[in-house]
C-alpha cells in the first residue's frame, strides 16, 4: 500500500504562472522562483531550462504538492481528472459563499464554464488560465 505523499501534476505551457495561480486559489505559499532557479543553476542546469517546471507545497504537508511541467502542446480535450475546491472547510457551502469565491477566482484569471444546481447541491465549473477544469463547491 502506498503511504507516501501525493503529488498532482499539471501539464502546461507556463509552469510559473499556473503555479502562482493555483497557490493563490488554494492558499499555498507563492512559488519561490528565485530559490528554484538559484538551486538549478548551482547544479548546472542551463538558463534555457530554468522555467520548465514549478511546484507548490502545503507547508503543513496535509494537502498534496502540485507540480507544473512545461509541455509543447496546449490542452485540447476535457480533463480526465479535476480538482474540487471546497470553500467551507468540513462542510457544504451556501451559494452566496460559493459565488463570492468564484468572483475572487475570476480576479485571479479563472473563467466560469457553468454553474450547476440540482435538488441537492450547487457548484460552479471553472477553468484555470490554461483551460484546466475544476469545480468550486
Amino acid at each position: 500500500m502506498a503511504t507516501g505523499r501525493v503529488q498532482i501534476t499539471f501539464d502546461c505551457v507556463d509552469p510559473d504562472s499556473l503555479a502562482a495561480f493555483w497557490a493563490a486559489v488554494l492558499g499555498y505559499p507563492a512559488p519561490d522562483l528565485a530559490g528554484r532557479d538559484e538551486h538549478l543553476r548551482s547544479i548546472g542546469i542551463p538558463e534555457s531550462d530554468l522555467g520548465n517546471w514549478c511546484r507548490i507545497d502545503d507547508p503543513e504537508e496535509r494537502r498534496p504538492r502540485l507540480f507544473f511541467q512545461r509541455v509543447p502542446e496546449g490542452k485540447v480535450a476535457k480533463n480526465r481528472v479535476h480538482l474540487d475546491v471546497g470553500v467551507t472547510p468540513g462542510g457544504p457551502s451556501t451559494p452566496d459563499v460559493i459565488d463570492a469565491e468564484v468572483r475572487r477566482l475570476l480576479d485571479l484569471g479563472a473563467t466560469v464554464v457553468r454553474p450547476v444546481k440540482d435538488e441537492s447541491s450547487y457548484f460552479v465549473v471553472m477553468q484555470d488560465p490554461e483551460g484546466n477544469e475544476f469545480c468550486v463547491d
